[in-house]
């Protein structure tokens, strides 16, 4: 039996930075808003207490915050010709699970995407001709640079960011990214002190003509109050960013950045320990009633909404979207349908310089704490005479020295016993670790939809991932880690090591929680699932909210462009949608 629930304006679910965002703001607005999310309610004090927050077993190892396949698994396969396995332990990304959702865990390097981003098809298209970019499925977002730029600094200013903007107002700036689009002014924070290792790379970058600058980062370098009166603290560099929550309220999430004010309104709700099974349509399946959800003791409850607001993490938001019958799900033979398309991961590689006379220290850490070169990243460098599209960021940021995970070795060296021991403690402190950021772009074969075999505890189909990186990607990130041999012979060291991506991606190691697309947006809705503003184009009271919107990744992490474009839904929603409930939002 399902028990009916008193209506309510909003129904938002997932409580992560998206959720947060929006909640926050529709509360001011006067609305009764109510959050569902599905695992527990996670805060500073009592779930990061100093006292035993740095567990690396625990939280590092055994990854205490992260989603469990037994409560949500997926399936992957490279391509369509194989049959889908379900991904038994989460390893190449890990979703969170809770309030705060992977805003807990992440380490904190907080990227705008550039202004060519916003209108990939067309620029790319422009400078290279249509034939460049045969095998992707590239295409605009629907908005611009210009539209979404003050968004950006409304969540830099909601997180404390701290770094060094490099173009303000059109004039570039010394000491930052001179690659970077226009921005109205300057991060609120200045940037993080410089341990030894990124201040090497940086030097040997400026050595051959590259133009290093500081990582901007959510691990704040001051104490800060941000525009809600939340105070969060300077950031001690304790290397304990990455899957763990922190302690000192020195890393932005939602914890420490919204949540102090949203959980004291009166007009806002939250239930944690509650999975939401679908939203209900009304009998033209062109409105949502609201949602059912199931709570822990798995009693199940109908929740009537006049507003459904999908803000979970992008590959649940597709999922659910699926299940609840809104919108055509993709077909990657036919290329029709929308829900599943455009999904990308992010293009990752490493490199290690081994030296003899080093000491980095380093334990002495945070989580986007660095250096990083944006020579060849997006469109900042001429591709005409190469033979891809797309670039990544080339990064030095000594995230942490954690004693279980960190154990740099060189190349040939045994995987145990003595001479493994003495090559970990040669290198522990002597290594300096790289990593390129790059694009992830779309392909008519890589997209998500729902498995035919594998279910979950509920009955409902498991989400199944087709993906492996595309040539052009590879291509792309195999340029790079040539760069990054230039700059390790550069700097001199005993030794470099920089293996190449390969064909093949698998679910084992981890790479990245940077999965992108699903719900995209756009203006055509026979390309995109949502319009510019994130709202269904099929059923207009449901807005999708994340990096599931995004048309493709590029070689940056997406937290700050999810950031901007909550705050642009939100805008949306106040100043077009509450006036004329139910309808299409058009261009402003």
């Amino acid at each position: 039996m399902t028990n009916i629930l008193p209506r309510k304006d909003v129904v938002i679910i997932g409580l992560g930075w998206t959720g947060s965002i929006l909640a926050n703001e529709l509360a001011d607005e006067g609305l009764d808003v109510l959050a569902i999310e599905r695992g527990p309610w996670r805060d500073t004090g009592t779930d990061f207490n100093i006292g035993y927050v740095q567990d690396e077993l625990r939280y590092g190892i055994r990854r205490d915050l992260f989603l469990q396949p037994a409560v949500e698994a997926m399936t992957m396969r490279n391509n369509v010709s194989q049959t889908a396995l379900p991904i038994r332990d989460y390893g190449s990304f890990l979703p969170g699970n809770g309030v705060g959702g992977a805003g807990v865990h992440w380490n904190g390097h907080t990227w705008r995407f550039w202004d060519s981003d916003f209108e990939i098809h067309s620029k790319l298209t422009e400078r290279y001709g249509a034939a460049r970019l045969e095998g992707l499925q590239l295409q605009d977002w629907g908005i611009t640079g210009a539209e979404i730029e003050p968004y950006y600094d409304r969540f830099e200013y909601l997180a404390g960011i701290s770094g060094k903007a490099g173009n303000i107002n059109g004039k570039i700036q010394s000491g930052g990214n001179p690659f970077e689009s226009s921005r109205s002014r300057d991060y609120p924070l200045p940037p993080m002190q410089m341990t030894y290792a990124p201040t090497l790379f940086a030097e040997g970058a400026r050595s051959i003509g590259w133009h290093p600058f500081p990582t901007p980062s959510a691990n704040l370098s001051e104490a800060y109050v941000n525009p809600l009166g939340v105070a969060m603290g300077q950031c001690t560099f304790c290397g304990f960013c990455e899957r763990f929550g922190c302690a000192n309220y020195s890393k932005a999430s939602a914890q420490t950045t919204i949540l102090p004010v949203l959980m004291k309104k009166k007009n806002f709700e939250l239930r944690t320990d509650s999975e939401v099974l679908h939203i209900d349509l009304d009998k033209s399946g062109k409105m949502a009633r609201g949602v059912t959800y199931v709570d822990s003791s798995g009693v199940e409850f109908y929740q009537p909404a006049d507003m459904v607001l999908v803000c979970a993490f992008g590959l649940h938001n597709t999922r659910l979207m699926m299940l609840s019958g809104i919108g055509k799900i993709y077909d990657p033979h036919t290329g029709e349908g929308t829900i599943g398309r455009n999904y990308a991961y992010q293009t990752v590689s490493g490199a290690q310089f081994f030296f003899d006379d080093k000491n980095f220290n380093p334990f002495i850490a945070a989580g986007a704490l660095g250096q990083t070169v944006d020579d060849f990243n997006g469109d900042a460098f001429d591709h005409g005479p190469l033979d891809f599209v797309g670039g990544a960021g080339i990064n030095c940021l000594p995230s942490n020295g954690r004693p279980i995970a960190t154990r740099p070795v060189p190349p040939g060296t045994p995987r145990w016993g003595s001479q493994w021991k003495k090559a970990t403690v040669s290198a522990y402190k002597s290594t300096m670790s790289l990593f390129s950021q790059g694009s992830s772009y779309p392909t008519s074969y890589n997209h998500l939809d729902l498995d035919p075999t594998y279910k979950d505890r509920f009955g409902r189909p498991l989400m199944r991932i087709t993906f492996d990186f595309p040539d052009n990607d590879l291509r792309m990130s195999h340029y790079v880690s040539d760069r990054m041999v230039e700059l390790g012979n550069a700097l001199g060291g005993r030794e470099t090591v920089v293996p190449k991506l390969k064909k093949g991606w698998d679910a084992l190691a981890y790479q990245t929680t940077h999965n992108t697309g699903g719900v995209v947006m756009g203006n055509d809705p026979r390309t995109s699932a949502v319009n510019r503003y994130l709202q269904s184009w099929d059923v207009p009271n449901v807005f999708v909210v994340g990096a599931s919107a995004f048309a493709h990744n590029a070689g940056k992490n997406p937290t700050g462009t999810v950031g901007a474009l909550a705050f642009w839904a939100t805008d949306a929603i106040r100043n077009q949608y509450l006036r004329n409930p139910g309808t299409a939002l058009v261009s402003a």
